[in-house]
């Protein structure tokens, strides 16, 4: 996987952050709602896992060729699968909140997201260490 791609998706998360602030803004607003969901904090879970992520691992990937690695593109499609399933059920739970309504399923499928999701970080944090040794180990060889 290119670097290249690496930047799309934290340049996708950031538009898809910015929209999710005004969509919040917006939809409570629509539907004169004053209470508390967690429509407000979509924005920012956007904004810290997808963009300033995405941004830290383009860098990574440049610094430690870390996008090299062979189990990276698969790391690379579970993290965004658990991140989007995170991001689409915190949105329909916050409409569902701003609406009065539930549904009993939202709080598994969450879950799943939220596992799917913590499985992906230690998986970056592996593939990472052994990026790590193997630029320690070219840079023992040189000297």
């Amino acid at each position: 996987m290119n670097m290249k791609k690496l930047n799309y998706t934290s340049f996708f998360y950031l538009i898809l952050g910015l929209v999710a602030g005004v969509f919040y803004r917006e939809y409570t607003k629509m539907n004169n709602f004053l209470g508390t969901t967690v429509l407000s904090s979509v924005h920012s879970h956007i904004l810290v896992l997808g963009f300033f992520f995405f941004l830290i691992v383009t860098i990574l990937a440049y610094l430690f060729k870390l996008n090299e690695d062979k189990g990276f593109s698969a790391w690379y499609i579970v993290y965004n699968l658990g991140l989007l399933i995170t991001i689409g059920t915190f949105v329909a739970r916050g409409m569902l909140q701003v609406n009065g309504a539930d549904f009993k399923g939202l709080s598994h499928i969450a879950g799943t997201g939220h596992a799917i999701l913590g499985i992906a970080l230690v998986w970056f944090m592996l593939l990472l260490q052994k990026s790590l040794k193997v630029v320690a180990l070219k840079a023992s060889k040189t000297n």
